[in-house]
């Protein structure tokens, strides 16, 4: 084995290497996903031994994963992870050129068809959003947080925002354009542009919380204590000091949480739904109540029209299905 092979992978600070790669994207998103995708691939790294940073050894991760079940999603931005990593490396000298190149070169796992995912009827959807009120209504949780949580799902399922996006979404950001409210040059993914016109109920829950919070300066969304008061700057038990904002990582729990209040439960008793369902159940509903292609593009964000499209695919496709058109007429047996 090439010497050069694992002098990659560093004894003791494996961070060290998961902050190469992070440290080179700029989206919150990718960087996110790069370090978990990174922190599994070392941890199965040692514990096979350290088999040496190769396009052999890749392949038999890339195989270990399909073995155990990972949707392939999840495999190929792995792949991408690591051939980042590779590139990284090379770049900063601690791999040969050739060896980063083979490892670039290994395939990702071909995917076909569109997953379906998860999505809410509009009633489905009413009952999500007015959930944490309820909840509030029942004394199980403080009336700030019953304000700010039902903002933050009417703002995620009326305007199709990612969680990273509603966690950076600001007052200064939500304006006036043509006599109707909307967020106005919010910066989404890849550092794309966009503005997206805010529904008058989401401007309701949105002025609630204003009023609720205090104020409405900065960031929108601010991080809240157990008993409903604001937390402000704190030191968090990790040793870092939060800001008094919301992470996108806060904007999940919060999905996470009311989804499981309000009944939306797997077999398993786990949430079935995650945060970016609830962008999915707005571009379905959007669809469903009449909106055209061009406008949902513009409210996710798409780059292209392609991407809405497959998108929208499942949703489409299940309104009306093959199916439906072979009538049979069943003799039910009775007891």
């Amino acid at each position: 084995m090439d010497a050069q092979s694992t002098a990659l992978i560093p004894q003791d600070d494996w961070y060290a290497i998961i902050d190469l790669v992070t440290q080179s994207v700029d989206s919150p998103h990718s960087k996110r996903a790069y370090s978990r995708a990174l922190i599994d691939f070392l941890d199965w790294y040692d514990s096979n031994g350290r088999p040496g940073f190769t396009k052999a050894t890749i392949n038999a991760y890339r195989e270990a994963m399909l073995q155990s079940g990972k949707s392939r999603s999840s495999i190929n931005q792995a792949l991408s992870a690591i051939r980042k990593l590779a590139a990284e490396a090379a770049d900063n000298g601690l791999v040969p050129p050739t060896l980063a190149y083979g490892v670039e070169r290994v395939k990702g796992v071909k995917q076909e068809g569109v997953r379906a995912g998860n999505w809410l009827t509009k009633e489905e959807a009413e009952q999500l959003i007015n959930t944490p009120v309820t909840r509030w209504r029942q004394e199980e949780i403080p009336l700030r947080k019953a304000i700010r949580d039902q903002a933050i799902l009417a703002v995620m399922i009326g305007t199709g925002l990612r969680r990273s996006e509603v966690a950076d979404l600001t007052w200064e950001m939500i304006q006036q354009r043509d006599g109707r409210w909307a967020i106005i040059d919010l910066v989404g993914k890849r550092g794309r542009v966009r503005s997206v016109g805010i529904p008058p109920w989401v401007k309701v829950a949105l002025d609630r919380w204003g009023q609720t919070a205090g104020w409405q300066d900065g960031r929108i969304f601010l991080a809240l204590n157990k008993d409903g008061s604001l937390a402000g700057s704190v030191r968090t038990k990790g040793g870092h000091r939060t800001d008094g904002n919301v992470t996108p990582q806060a904007i999940y729990n919060v999905v996470k949480e009311h989804v499981l209040a309000a009944g939306y439960y797997n077999r398993k008793g786990e949430a079935a739904l995650a945060a970016h369902d609830l962008r999915r159940t707005a571009a379905a509903l959007a669809l469903k109540g009449g909106a055209d292609l061009r406008q949902i593009q513009q409210m996710l964000g798409h780059a292209s029209i392609t991407t809405t499209e497959r998108y929208l695919e499942p949703m489409r496709s299940l309104q009306v299905t093959a199916g439906d058109f072979i009538q049979i007429e069943l003799a039910l047996a009775t007891g």
